[in-house]
């Protein structure tokens, strides 16, 4: 898409959608109470916007490469800071870790040697964030074609990502208090369509037509 049609949109954006929703954006400027803290992958074919049909204002969107969240601790402080601001400053209740199919990021991950020299910055997050996944997925899985590994990657990924979520001492607490849940989802792009992850079937099964928040327990989260 050239910049035009970029600068088309956002004329667009400013003459009818804004136009129309106006003091929407008046109370938005007022400051931001955000339900859920959606933590999904860079791609550009993921709009959790689009997807959840959610307005301006419901969702505290983090994205990054393959949709990775170091543990507490770890040197990157970007995911670290945004996620104890969702929680402790917006009081976010839910956090939902989104993976997605043909997740190139995970496809880099299964070769992620081979990403050394074209890509070092893409290498250095990967290896050093996602070698428990790949580890994990190389062990335990030597026998699956590429197209299956790769769904098996980008599965046990967003479940590290859970695991990951609760080394956050303020994560920690909540999900303690019973104030906040976990949930790990993956997004279809070709379908459209959202599996949920099953703690009790240990599995990833499609999301069932619920009313939002999607009804605890979808994964343990204490």
């Amino acid at each position: 898409m050239p910049l035009t049609r970029i600068i088309e949109g956002v004329n667009q954006f400013h003459d009818s959608y804004f136009a129309n929703h106006r003091e929407l954006f008046e109370e938005l400027s007022q400051g931001q109470s955000p339900d859920v803290l959606f933590i999904t992958c860079s791609d550009s074919r993921i709009d959790p916007c689009l997807i959840t049909q959610s307005p301006p204002g419901r969702l505290f969107v983090m994205r990054n490469v393959g949709n990775i969240i170091p543990t507490y601790g770890a040197a990157s402080i970007t995911e670290a800071a945004a996620i104890e601001y969702a929680v402790q400053a917006l009081g976010v209740k839910e956090i939902i870790v989104c993976g997605h199919s043909h997740c190139g990021a995970m496809r880099g991950l299964l070769q992620v040697g081979s990403l050394s020299e074209t890509m070092p910055m893409v290498y250095s997050w990967l290896r050093t964030h996602g070698e428990a996944t790949r580890r994990l997925v190389i062990d335990n899985y030597p026998n699956e074609t590429a197209d299956r590994l790769l769904k098996i990657a980008i599965e046990q990924n967003i479940l590290t990502q859970i695991e990951n979520l609760e080394t956050y001492p303020v994560v920690r607490s909540r999900l303690h208090a019973g104030t906040l849940n976990l949930h790990a989802w993956m997004y279809e792009i070709e379908t459209g369509s959202v599996s949920v992850f099953d703690a009790a079937q240990r599995k990833f099964a499609l999301l069932e037509q619920h009313s939002f928040p999607v009804p605890d327990p979808l994964i343990v989260t204490s």
